[in-house]
């Protein structure tokens, strides 16, 4: 059965018949049950593979003139880091997945916590998705949060990690000597993509469940409207199950090289952070459809809304204002002054 979205009123729940149960059964298996969804989720995401496939040399045949162009630079780079740290793989591993994801994250965080905090440059915060919110953040309630985030890094993340390097020295060495191929990590980071976009979306609808929702996932939605460092503000349970490993199995299945790992991470951490951030700033992905979610918890539940729009749930955002200002903003002028909320009536 599909999960439920959100946290909803149950009450009533217990009077239901067999009735109910064997239309239940019918919406699982009819157009746009659980089933219909999932096989038109296999049709789009086994086409993309098999496009990538199909189309890898020809589409990165350019990019690949200039790894090779550039490649001697980068091996030598690598090759002297390995040297010094001969013998010492898992702490070079450990340096790689954890130092420098790590101080992405928190360079990227440390600018946007900047206007976060004092509401200053005023022209970043003109791109404010919910003006009246965090304007500026309330300082109690994000030093909480900075809290729970350094623990989750270092009792959760670190731990896992390491469990990550152990299992893929299980298909060979992940500090190889040899840097991977431009070609090779370009289709390593978009098998990552989409297997992060299945486990993220249905470990993320089961944490809406009301049970999970109330004990673990509730937490992360005490801010209705987000800031970048509380992408990673969690349950520790859920940053295992919910973060982390829709991140991590992809290279551990792979048995990726740590410089496309270490890429990954700082990727995905960089994403979800401008995901949470509340701003739609210009030349950066648009972090309306996430935003959405964290103001009505029962839509948006992907990372690129691919199995919401298969599951059907971003219908209501595709009502909205937000969902007409979801796209990359190319000027300078704000999307909520190009794009207004329609008047409430009676204004």
């Amino acid at each position: 059965m599909a999960v439920e979205n959100g946290v909803r009123d149950t009450r009533g729940a217990a009077s239901a018949d067999s009735s109910s149960s064997s239309s239940s059964s019918s919406r699982q298996d009819g157009p746009g049950g659980l089933w219909d969804s999932v096989k038109k989720a296999a049709v789009v995401i086994g086409s993309g593979i098999l496009l990538l496939a199909a189309f890898g040399n020809s589409l990165t045949w350019h990019m690949q003139r200039f790894w090779g162009a550039s490649g001697d630079f980068w091996q030598d780079l690598w090759t002297k880091l390995h040297v010094t740290l001969e013998g010492h793989h898992t702490a070079l591993f450990y340096l790689g997945t954890m130092l420098v994801p790590t101080l992405a994250f928190w360079v990227t965080n440390a600018l946007l916590l900047l206007v976060d905090t004092t509401g200053k440059p005023s022209f970043i915060t003109r791109y404010r998705i919910q003006p009246d919110k965090n304007n500026p953040v309330d300082s109690a309630k994000l030093r909480h949060a900075l809290k729970t985030v350094v623990f989750n890094q270092v009792f959760v993340s670190g731990p896992m990690v390491v469990v990550a390097y152990y299992l893929m020295t299980l298909w060979g060495d992940p500090c190889d000597p040899e840097l991977p191929t431009f070609h090779r990590a370009l289709l390593e980071l978009a098998f990552f993509t989409i297997l992060e976009e299945i486990i993220f979306y249905y470990s993320h609808r089961l944490f809406h469940r009301p049970g999970l929702y109330k004990r673990f996932h509730k937490q992360h939605h005490e801010w209705t409207a987000p800031i970048g460092v509380v992408s990673i503000y969690a349950h520790p349970l859920e940053h295992m199950i919910s973060n982390m490993l829709p991140v991590a199995l992809g290279p551990v299945f792979l048995g990726s090289h740590l410089t496309t790992t270490c890429m990954w991470y700082s990727l995905a951490l960089i994403s979800t952070t401008i995901s949470h951030c509340g701003y739609h700033l210009p030349f950066l992905p648009s972090p309306e459809f996430h935003d959405f979610h964290h103001l009505r918890f029962n839509q948006c539940f992907g990372v690129f809304g691919v199995l919401d729009r298969l599951h059907g749930t971003d219908a209501k955002f595709r009502e909205t204002k937000q969902y007409e200002r979801h796209s990359l903003l190319t000027g300078l002028t704000p999307l909520n002054e190009s794009i207004p909320d329609t008047p409430k009536k009676g204004l």
